[in-house]
């Protein structure tokens, strides 16, 4: 589907987007790759490995989602757009709240419209779970984004822009995540605990961005796609990385929840379930629920209610693997159920 094509990642200089760039050279020929991000100094450092002479496909451009011109400029001839630039840490938003909606509400809006003007084929933009039933301003913000790109394929009209949604859990590893933050304070011989009951939702990058490249090649318009995915327990986690530490329990941070949601009771009724993933529809059309079956009434996801869990010795398995395939090249791709075996 993408060889010969032209892909723009929006914040491709991102753990998922590097990750994304990793997955598509290794299984695609495209015609370009183009990164789209306002850092230079992380596009520099892309280009060092990525370079265009040794990837004659790779392109680097800088701008800022919300600059609607610069969109406009960059979109001319792109086939496939993957959006994931995003404002995202949660205190931050609460204390800078009109800059996460200048990029995450009003930067939506730019990228739906700039796609549109250039004809571009699909869309797909990553969400969370935090847009569900949100708590923090983040959330809040992605929900409105979402919104934005469920509307968008009506706003397209019948033949143009595909648009579509993604929305997984906690990203393992990634930037910001809790395990480096959990092995860096493990040297101190506590960790720090929110809650006890916590639980959340984790997927691997392999998995993120395999799961986005088949919700783009599967995409109708209008559609929110969940993976199904193992959810833990973050006293789990923090026993798994450092089991000889203790346990400080700090009182859960404003914006935070203790369990996450993927999707949630009110979009339960609209939504379908197949082997890997619920795909939530907003308004059903014909046919929508081929292959699936329709969830019932009350349905939601989230992760207490998970029936895929991982324990600590699971946990343990998935650090190691971590930590041993680090830096190896894309196509060595975890299954789901390395996460969620038994």
């Amino acid at each position: 589907m993408l060889s010969g094509k032209t892909i723009l990642i929006t914040g491709g200089t991102g753990s998922f987007g590097k990750k994304m760039v990793e997955v598509i050279l290794a299984r695609y020929r495209p015609e370009k790759l183009i990164i789209f991000s306002r850092d230079e100094l992380k596009q520099y450092d892309m280009s060092q490995k990525w370079s265009a002479e040794k990837y004659p496909c790779m392109r680097y451009f800088l701008g800022d989602v919300r600059d609607k011109d610069r969109l406009v400029r960059a979109f001319h001839g792109v086939d496939y757009i993957i959006h994931a630039a995003a404002l995202k840490q949660v205190p931050a938003a609460e204390y800078n709240p009109a800059e996460f909606i200048k990029t995450n509400v009003n930067g939506a809006m730019n990228v739906i419209d700039a796609a549109i003007d250039r004809n571009v084929k699909k869309v797909v933009a990553l969400s969370t779970d935090k847009a569900c039933n949100p708590a923090n301003l983040y959330g809040a913000t992605k929900l409105c984004s979402d919104k934005l790109f469920l509307a968008a394929s009506v706003y397209g009209g019948q033949d143009g822009t595909v648009f579509s949604v993604v929305r997984y859990g906690n990203v393992v590893g990634s930037r910001g995540s809790v395990i480096p933050f959990f092995t860096k304070e493990a040297a101190k011989g506590v960790l720090p605990i929110t809650d006890v009951r916590m639980t959340r939702f984790w997927i691997t990058l392999d998995q993120a961005a395999d799961f986005v490249l088949k919700a783009l090649a599967l995409s109708k318009g209008s559609e929110v796609f969940v993976p199904k995915i193992p959810s833990m327990k973050i006293t789990d986690l923090a026993k798994a990385i450092a089991p000889e530490c203790e346990h400080k329990i700090v009182g859960i941070r404003p914006g935070e929840k203790i369990h996450e949601t993927l999707v949630a009771e009110d979009e339960g009724r609209n939504t379908v379930e197949y082997r890997e993933c619920f795909v939530v529809r907003h308004n059903f059309l014909p046919g929508d629920q081929k292959n699936g079956k329709r969830c019932v009434e009350g349905f939601k996801y989230t992760s207490d209610n998970n029936t895929l869990h991982i324990g600590i010795e699971e946990l343990r398995l998935v650090l190691a693997r971590m930590s041993a395939e680090e830096g190896v090249a894309a196509g060595n791709h975890w299954r789901m159920e390395d996460l969620a075996r038994g």
